[in-house]
């Protein structure tokens, strides 16, 4: 265990002190990520962090190979394994490199992982039989060699798609081996400690840079080399019982968050018939920060879903068979738990309403009334004018109701606890299976003095994007019409500060969209 550990520190040293020299020749070269498009990065950032994170793995293994201790001498015993690994790792690191600094096309980085993949299968990492539970070992057969070749390049694909925010490509990597080396420690794996104790430690070195505000990406080089040690090893970690059979669950597991982001990306580009490797913003990490979450919080939330497939794969691997049914099912239902939280079905559907041109019944009343709408708040010249074009409006948009609230502090709009001052319906009933309702500020939010909020039926029951933003639109012509009349309602000046307004009730509001059904206010 001595051993272990200081292959940890010497890994964790080394990265740590490699990688702001390697920031220093990043920069030199150009390598960097700006900021735009697809990268949330606010800022410039330096790129090849990979090459700190290859050579501070590489530093302790070169330290303890010629050594005479027994974990020397088991790397020295497995030397055809170590070094196939290595080749394989350093072609990765290799392409990475190149691609970070020239770019490198798809299919050319593509036929790098597939050869430096069969290097690791010609050296013994093979998956020749998969045990699977209840149905026993499905054996591989002639297939061996492309199932193996589709898994370590698919992980180190998995690694790169995931590698989107600071620290999160990393720390997924550092949970997933936590797992191998915790596996390899309890069935005495000397090989894989002693490999797994070095990557654990060259990736907590160049971590301390690369959390949030990170000061360097590990790019390419860093996700490729990682994702080729994790899938490579992984079969390794995986074999313990028969050299030649793999349990399916626990890598899975343990790489279970960048393989569920990877299938439910190649998922949505080929429901939206766009080629399954062309980049996106779709990730589960953009998704979490178009949510509102900030850059650290996205980061953390995903890292507590990679400890709790940590646990679960370790659980699944050294436990019993009640201790496994537990793992799974607590692994399942995180993963359920992200794909609801993330919206990923709704996005899927919406996808596909949009790809077949698909809209609601009360967005295509609202696309067919909105063209003349602001011809008819032109010739309003007061404000009670404005009020009766509005109300006129209900029936050909297809609304039900409209209120006029005053904007009041965030608790008390929360609590839906302010009547409107004015009010506007149809004599209509309103289903409460299909009401909903939805509210906006009069004008921009901070300078707004009042709030409109619409009620009408949707057959789903949910309030469709393409319907809040038709009527956002109404709402930025009845502000515009208000500030004309000089309405006590019209949004104050832009320039106006905030702290002049009169009265509690003009502070900030905001749009609430309800889901779920509602009754009418009587």
């Amino acid at each position: 265990m001595r051993a272990f550990v200081f292959a940890f520190l010497l890994a964790a040293a080394s990265s740590a002190v490699l990688t702001p020299l390697v920031r220093v020749l990043a920069l030199r070269l150009g390598a960097v990520s700006n900021p735009g498009g697809r990268n949330v990065n606010e800022r410039t950032v330096p790129r090849l962090g990979g090459i700190a994170i290859a050579l501070g793995f590489l530093i302790p293994l070169a330290t303890i190979f010629p050594s005479e201790s027994a974990v020397a001498s088991v790397l020295r015993g497995d030397s055809r394994k170590l070094i196939g690994l290595l080749a394989g790792a350093v072609l990765m690191v290799g392409i990475g490199v190149l691609d970070d600094t020239r770019r490198v096309r798809a299919l050319n980085k593509l036929l790098v992982q597939v050869v430096a993949a069969a290097i690791a299968f010609s050296v013994g990492f093979h998956i020749d039989a998969v045990r699977l539970p209840l149905l026993g070992n499905l054996s591989m057969g002639i297939f061996a060699l492309p199932v193996t070749v589709i898994w370590i390049v698919g992980i180190v694909n998995a690694i790169n798609l995931i590698d989107g925010l600071d620290g999160l490509a990393a720390g997924v990597v550092f949970f997933a081996g936590v797992t191998n080396f915790v596996v390899a420690s309890v069935t005495h794996d000397v090989f894989l400690s002693a490999l797994m104790a070095t990557m654990l430690g060259a990736v907590l070195g160049f971590l301390f840079f690369n959390f949030n505000p990170a000061r360097i990406f590990m790019g390419d080089s860093g996700s490729y080399f990682l994702g080729f040690l994790l899938g490579t090893l992984s079969l390794q970690g995986s074999s313990q019982k028969a050299s030649t059979t793999v349990s399916i669950l626990v890598p899975i597991l343990a790489l279970g968050l960048p393989i569920f982001d990877t299938l439910f990306a190649m998922g949505r580009r080929f429901l939206e018939r766009r080629p399954i490797f062309s980049p996106d913003r779709g990730h589960v990490h953009h998704r979490l920060l178009d949510m509102g979450l900030t850059h650290r919080r996205a980061v953390l939330v995903l890292y507590s879903v990679s400890v709790t497939f940590t646990v679960a794969a370790i659980g699944v691997s050294l436990g019993r068979a009640w201790q496994v049914g537990v793992a799974i099912l607590v692994a399942s239902a995180v993963l359920v738990g992200l794909v609801r939280f993330v919206g990923y079905f709704e996005y899927l559907f919406l996808m596909h309403r949009q790809r077949a041109h698909v809209r609601s019944a009360d967005v295509e009343v609202l696309r067919r009334v909105l063209p003349g709408v602001p011809a008819l708040f032109a010739v309003a010249t007061s404000e009670d004018a404005v009020w009766r074009t509005l109300e006129g409006l209900l029936e050909p948009a297809g609304l039900v109701a409209v209120e006029l609230r005053v904007a009041v502090p965030r608790e008390s709009l929360m609590a839906r606890a302010v009547a409107p001052l004015k009010a506007w319906a149809r004599d209509v009933d309103l289903d409460p299976e299909v009401a909903v309702s939805t509210q906006f500020p009069i004008g921009e939010d901070r300078v707004a003095r009042g709030s409109l909020r619409f009620r009408w039926c949707n057959a789903s029951g949910e309030v469709t994007p393409q319907a809040e933003v038709l009527l956002q639109v109404l709402v930025d012509v009845i502000a515009g019409a208000l500030v004309r009349v000089d309405s006590s309602f019209a949004p104050l000046p832009l320039s106006a500060p905030f702290a002049n307004r009169a009265s509690p009730e003009r502070t900030s509001t905001e749009r609430i969209s309800v889901h779920e059904p509602i009754a009418v206010d009587t």
